[in-house]
């Protein structure tokens, strides 16, 4: 028997995420059938394209291994703090978004670009319809097991449930997209930026959200103390070198390689990380083939161009091509790539949590990654706005989950 190892501890209460354990083989043909299809994609994106869409793909490609090996969780980790209080993943989170935060203040300040493209914020308004989306998507990650990025990690990883979760997000993203009209006529505030709009600058403005996460830091420390919540079940990892591409990574180290990513992402397209404009895209360009005038809608009038082009021209598309490749190759040569059966409540409630989630990402100028990490990075108080409704659909949904057959953490054993 091999005896476990913790290689990482969080917060000082012994948060285990990962040890060392046996492994599952390699499945090398599934590694093999991953690499070289995202060879091929990688030459065909930079023969009909450019390099940086190139280049926007092998960043996809590492997100997908980051979020893998980690299982780095949105969903996951606001769940468990609701139910159980179990704050490790949000203590992840604030350590993700204090280093994008410190990369995007230096990028947005000086305008530092590997392009030459401006870069620019997601800094949006904050209105009835980023209320209502965030709220939605709330309830839709948790009845779809996952967020944006979840979704497509997993998909990847091989969770049969997801590709119905995927189907449902496409189809909610075309439906928010036809009725976007109507919610950008609610009332709203303009769009807030905690750096520019408050006159603290960049500078300031990273002071004031370091001391914010500083804070919710804090804030979670006795929640875990008052609690003692159940901790997240470690996941097996291996020693030295093949760590890197067998075992699982440690999950702040996760999230400082994420905080990084979405900066590059930043300075290599202009805007930070984003997943669910895609899914708007696909969708749109799909219901077009029969006939349907999507470019009259107020969601693709003012830029219909992506409508008539490669989905390879697309940025967003490219980089979720990449997440979902790059999560396949992990789970492969982790030997976890194992479809199964899906239950009859569970996809139900898969499509309906992805209809929620596209329709709600619409609605609020984004997701957990377009709006929540993306948006607070980029200083945006409508990303703040949207972590709150978020994690009140959450709440929510901790009731609805059980009608379909799913699990909410229990208090008495550790929690996956």
């Amino acid at each position: 028997m091999i005896q476990q190892q913790t290689v990482q501890e969080a917060s000082g209460n012994s948060n285990r995420s990962t040890v060392v354990a046996p492994l599952n083989p390699v499945q090398k043909p599934f590694v093999w059938i991953g690499a070289v299809v995202s060879m091929l994609l990688f030459i065909t994106i930079i023969s009909v394209t450019n390099v940086t869409q190139g280049v926007l793909f092998l960043i996809g490609l590492a997100f997908g291994l980051v979020l893998l090996h980690a299982r780095f969780g949105f969903t996951s980790a606001f769940r468990r703090l609701l139910s159980v209080g179990n704050v490790q993943g949000l203590q992840a989170h604030m350590l993700m978004l204090a280093v994008a935060t410190t990369g995007f203040a230096v990028i947005l300040g000086t305008g530092f670009s590997f392009t030459g493209m401006a870069p620019q914020g997601y800094v949006f308004p904050v209105g009835i319809s980023v209320l209502a989306g965030s709220f939605m998507f709330g309830i839709g990650m948790q009845l779809g097991s996952g967020c944006a990025s979840g979704t497509l990690y997993t998909v990847g990883g091989g969770k049969s449930s997801m590709l119905l979760t995927l189907l449902g997000f496409i189809g909610g993203s075309v439906l928010g997209a036809y009725h976007i009209g109507f919610w950008r006529e609610t009332p709203s505030l303009p769009a807030i930026s905690l750096a520019e709009t408050t006159g603290f600058g960049y500078f300031g403005g990273l002071i004031l959200q370091l001391a914010i996460f500083l804070g919710i830091y804090g804030v979670t420390v006795k929640i875990a103390k008052k609690k003692n919540p159940p901790k997240m079940e470690p996941l097996k990892t291996t020693t030295g070198l093949k760590k890197l591409w067998r075992g699982a990574w440690p999950l702040l180290l996760a999230a400082v390689i994420l905080g990084v990513l979405n900066a590059i992402t930043l300075a290599v397209r202009g805007n930070p990380w984003g997943i669910t404009s895609a899914f708007a895209l696909w969708g749109s360009k799909f219901i077009q083939l029969f006939g349907v005038d999507v470019a009259n809608w107020t969601y693709w009038s003012g830029n219909p161009a992506p409508l008539n082009q490669t989905v390879l021209a697309d940025s967003t598309s490219v980089m979720n091509f990449g997440i979902i490749l790059g999560a396949f190759i992990a789970a492969s040569t982790q030997g976890n790539f194992k479809p199964g059966k899906i239950k009859p409540g569970i996809g139900i409630a898969s499509i309906i949590g992805g209809i929620l989630m596209g329709y709600g990402a619409r609605l609020a100028y984004g997701c957990n990654i377009g709006a929540y990490f993306g948006g607070i990075a980029s200083f945006s108080l409508h990303g703040w706005v949207w972590m709150i409704m978020a994690l009140g659909g959450t709440y929510v949904a901790l009731f609805l989950r059980p009608l379909f057959g799913m699990k909410n953490p229990n208090p008495k054993d550790s929690i996956c």
